[in-house]
């Protein structure tokens, strides 16, 4: 069976247009930026960027925008007392996981225990219990 001449171009271009369909395909796959699974977050940039949206997206006048900053300090507040009351109970629940660790510990095993935990207090600059 002979091609035409139309026949044998038209090939040639759907072969050419199908590689540049896969090398952009491919291209695409390579560079697409990774998710950043991050766990420290900028509460500052947070809000400014809630408060963007917000304001962007519902036009809030300047009265709402005031109230939305209003409800926003009132909760961090609110966060930050839970927490300050929380504090205690938990730094006493870590206080008996240490104790627990350290009990079932040999006498030689725990100065290098204790020696890890300030380690890992230094790192997190949390004061040692």
């Amino acid at each position: 069976m002979k091609l035409s001449r139309a026949a044998v171009s038209l090939y040639a271009l759907l072969i050419f247009a199908s590689g540049i369909a896969v090398g952009g395909f491919g291209f695409r796959l390579y560079t697409v930026r990774t998710v950043n699974a991050s766990t420290s977050h900028d509460p500052v940039e947070w809000r400014k960027r809630y408060t963007a949206e917000m304001r962007n997206r519902l036009h809030l006048d300047s009265d709402q925008q005031r109230k939305l900053n209003e409800i926003l300090d009132e909760t961090k507040a609110r966060f930050d007392q839970v927490r300050q009351n929380m504090r205690p109970e938990t730094d006493r629940i870590h206080h008996e996981q240490v104790e627990k660790i350290r009990s079932m510990l040999t006498d030689s095993q725990r100065p290098e225990y204790d020696k890890m935990r300030r380690e890992k207090d230094q790192r997190e600059k949390r004061p040692h219990l």
